[in-house]
């Protein structure tokens, strides 16, 4: 018996709120067995990042190809990419292996919660370039959809809609643009897929500042569910993405009272990825 695989492709959080560990742990919660392959480390806690070290691209290489010659992937998860190099070697490794990846859920990580630029105009551009192409679903938030586009970022749901639309002619299947940073009592996220097909998909704004690592929980969670589908379950592209947003907002619920931090009045804590071991 093989169990539904994920691999996330991504930096770590020493913090465990973002980054693979926020991954790890929420192909976990989903019933997936998760792999990583990292990119960087970073020094942050929920304050913010105090420092990046980025491990040779070769060496992000040896990870890939040991891991693909081994080990079974229904889902992939792309994450933070922080330079031109090692985005070429992910791109290069897709490229020469595609069917090991099964779908790829492409999370655009450019700007931390604390507001870190996280990614080089020369990592963007290979993103852009080579990486949308390849990827199934592209998760960016409005900044980042921004970004990408080289435009200002969107202000309300109809440009939300509008930049969807732009971005899934740069060549992914299916973009979810996320809309966390309108302002309002309602969240809305605009899912794009190909032959112009859009969804507007809505739920509360939880009022809370536990949302460190909400782009990684959720595009893990995309990547977990479509591992599942490959597996034998039964679902639709926007069924996946919807049932992605439920866990998500169920971690984000059952967080709002948690204080990890020593100083919980500044900075972001994390979401709740135990919700389904505790059963909530």
């Amino acid at each position: 018996m093989r169990p539904p695989i994920a691999l996330t492709i991504a930096g770590s959080d020493p913090s465990g709120g973002a980054g693979i560990q926020a991954d790890l742990k929420t192909f976990t919660a989903l019933g997936t067995y998760g792999c990583a392959v990292l990119t960087s480390l970073t020094a942050q806690n929920t304050q913010g990042v105090d420092g990046v070290f980025t491990p040779p691209a070769s060496f992000v290489r040896d990870q890939l190809t040991t891991l693909l010659d081994d080990v079974y992937v229904d889902a992939t998860k792309i994450g933070m990419i922080p330079n031109a190099e090692i985005a070429g070697v992910i791109a290069d490794v897709i490229e020469e292996r595609r069917s090991d990846f099964g779908k790829i859920v492409l999370d655009p990580v450019m700007v931390a919660t604390s507001g870190d630029m996280l990614m080089g105009e020369d990592a963007m551009s290979i993103l852009h370039d080579r990486l949308l192409p390849l990827a199934d679903v592209l998760t960016p938030n409005i900044p980042e959809a921004a970004l990408l586009l080289g435009e200002n970022p969107a202000t309300d749901e109809a440009e939300m809609k509008e930049q969807g639309l732009k971005l899934i002619n740069r060549g992914p299947k299916s973009v979810l643009v996320k809309g966390g940073h309108l302002r309002g009592s309602a969240l809305v996220d605009v899912f794009v897929q190909l032959g112009n097909v859009v969804d507007v998909l809505t739920g509360d704004m939880i009022n809370t500042r536990n949302t460190h690592g909400t782009g990684c929980t959720l595009s893990s969670a995309i990547a977990a569910q479509y591992a599942r589908v490959a597996g034998g379950a039964d679902a639709t592209d926007i069924g996946v993405v919807a049932s992605a947003r439920e866990f998500l907002q169920s971690a984000i619920l059952h967080a709002k009272e948690w204080e990890i931090s020593k100083s919980p009045e500044s900075g972001h804590g994390p979401t709740n990825h135990l919700i389904t071991v505790q059963g909530v």
